[in-house]
């Protein structure tokens, strides 16, 4: 046989249905140690003689899978009449082996890769043969024991042993005087006592036609039908719905069925209800749940039903079940519900959480827009108070002042600083911002010509400043290599209004190695080729630093 693949829960079922024993292996496609194994079990199924081996995969048959309880991949489960004997968790394929061997004789099927055992369970022909001698001994006589133990040594101990070979020679003539009228029954050949009768399963009687209707019509579980059938009094469909309906929330409701259920005896009877339970079990969970204890031995039996009955009951049984499920989804609606409020709920918390943070953030902003204004009104004041002090000395000094304005007196915007046009008609750079002649501006002060941009405060034109500043340095420390960022063109709109009247600015830009190119074009600003990488990534950092504390 080969390994049979099955592929939907409705082919799990015919395969069961068509096969008296079976082999069906668990599996998933994610498992790796179910791949890794699996050609072992092909070659394992095609040596089966006459027990087929399936595998099925735990997607393909979707809930089902619940029903036979597989907590593992692969599970090996063997079947017989589709009830489960017995299984092996894990990659075990020994444990297969054994499992097949040992129920193998349910069909008839040989499995040589085993070896199997011989008639009565041992290992070896000489074992049984040790058994035989024991018991001849113990009923017929040693002197004929001895006589049959040389009559089977000429014997071919390769070829198998019958059930008529372990039968010894027994005669009127060679039983003992007080035992001659002993009936040939009294005589228990070895086959009788060796071999063990199966163990048989507790739902192997089971009506098939009811496990058919309770599965099929009623859409229990296989394994459900079966406990429901075998621990309910009348072993009805009628008694095995009850039965569930009482059950159907017991925490082992879906564990395996243990082999001996069903074996109860009596029964027993609450005088208060007359209501008959066939288990203690479920006698002692009645009691814990209404509080009656007064039972008595039953002998009732249940009255079998007419045709017109069984259908009244069914039809019964059906109208619960109908009811059971529109209560379970009008329980699910209200959940709904419930649900959707608190979705609901939350939306709106959500909605008024983002208003709240919103409305802050307005808050903060208006605050930001009057602290500058606060800022500027002071910066303006402080701006005619200088101007006011200019003017006194002034008049003081026949319309001379002792000293020139810089960042230490008043401080006016940019607009301000540019008061002399060149040719071309644009603000010319004042002397106070040009490089002393004769020197060259020095790194050691870049702070502070930092700081002397940061001193423009009107207006935020110092933060401009140092904003445009960060920028152009910035470029030429991270892109040493790009040609365009070592030119500065200084004929821009944005250097001759947020650079150039600014004092320190440009100092700035000569101290990390920027100045007049060679060809002596004064438009644009050259870095020079041996300039201080490390130094134009440090002036960089300060002036981000000082950008941030300016805001």
């Amino acid at each position: 046989m080969t390994l049979i693949e099955l592929t939907s829960a409705d082919q799990l079922k015919s395969f069961l249905e068509k096969n008296i024993v079976s082999v069906v292996t668990f599996s998933a496609h994610w498992c790796g140690p179910c791949k890794a194994s699996k050609p072992q079990l092909e070659a394992l199924a095609k040596s089966s003689s006459k027990v087929p081996i399936s595998i099925v995969h735990e997607s393909d048959i979707g809930d089902l899978i619940h029903t036979y309880n597989v907590k593992a991949f692969p599970t090996y489960i063997f079947f017989h009449k589709g009830t489960e004997v017995q299984r092996v968790q894990g990659v075990n394929l020994k444990g297969l082996q054994d499992m097949l061997a040992a129920h193998a004789d349910k069909a008839g099927a040989s499995l040589p890769e085993t070896g199997g055992n011989t008639l009565g369970g041992s290992h070896n022909v000489a074992e049984a043969r040790a058994l035989r001698l024991a018991k001849l001994e113990a009923n017929v006589g040693v002197s004929s024991a001895k006589n049959v133990a040389e009559a089977e040594s000429t014997k071919d101990e390769s070829t198998p042993m019958d059930i008529e070979d372990t039968k010894p020679a027994v005669t009127e003539s060679t039983l003992p005087t007080d035992e001659k009228d002993t009936t040939k029954d009294d005589v228990m050949t070895d086959a009788e006592n060796v071999v063990e009768p199966d163990k048989k399963s507790p739902v192997d009687d089971l009506d098939p036609e009811s496990i058919k209707s309770l599965t099929e019509e009623m859409g229990f579980s296989l394994l459900r039908a079966q406990k429901g059938l075998l621990f309910s009094t009348g072993k009805t469909v009628e008694s095995a719905v009850e039965w569930l309906m009482e059950h159907q929330d017991d925490v082992d409701i879906d564990d395996p069925i243990p082999e001996n259920a069903g074996a109860t005896a009596s029964s027993y009877k609450c005088k208060v209800t007359g209501k008959i339970f066939s288990k203690i079990a479920d006698l002692e969970l009645y009691a814990n749940r209404t509080g009656y204890t007064d039972f008595e031995e039953s002998t009732e039996s249940v009255k079998p039903r007419t045709a017109e009955e069984k259908a009244a009951k069914i039809l019964e049984i059906k109208e619960l079940l109908k009811a059971k499920r529109e209560e379970r989804e009008e329980a699910e609606k209200v959940d709904h519900t419930e649900q959707e409020k608190r979705r609901r709920f939350m939306g709106k918390e959500v909605a008024q959480t983002r208003e709240q943070m919103e409305k802050a953030e307005r808050k903060r902003e208006a605050q930001g827009r009057k602290r500058e204004k606060i800022e500027q009104k002071k910066e303006r004041e402080r701006i005619r108070a200088e101007l006011e002090k200019d003017k006194r000395e002034r008049i003081a000094n026949k319309g001379k002042l002792k000293g020139r304005l810089g960042v230490d007196g008043y401080a006016p915007s940019a607009i301000q600083y540019q008061n002399t046009e060149s040719s071309g008609g644009e603000p010319a750079e004042t002397a106070a911002q040009r490089p002393k002649a004769g020197s060259s501006a020095n790194a050691a002060k870049i702070d502070e010509y930092i700081s002397k941009v940061a001193g423009y405060r009107a207006g935020g034109d110092g933060g401009k400043c140092l904003k445009v500043l960060t920028l152009l340095v910035g470029n030429a420390a991270d892109n040493p290599s790009e040609e365009k960022f070592k030119q500065i063109n200084t004929e821009t709109k944005t250097y001759k209004n947020k650079v150039k009247p600014f004092l320190g600015a440009k100092n700035i830009l000569m101290a990390v190695g920027f100045g007049i190119p060679e060809n002596g074009d004064k438009s644009h600003l050259a870095l020079k080729e041996d300039a201080d990488i490390e130094l134009l990534k440090s002036t960089k950092a300060k002036l981000e630093k000082a950008m941030a504390k300016y805001g």
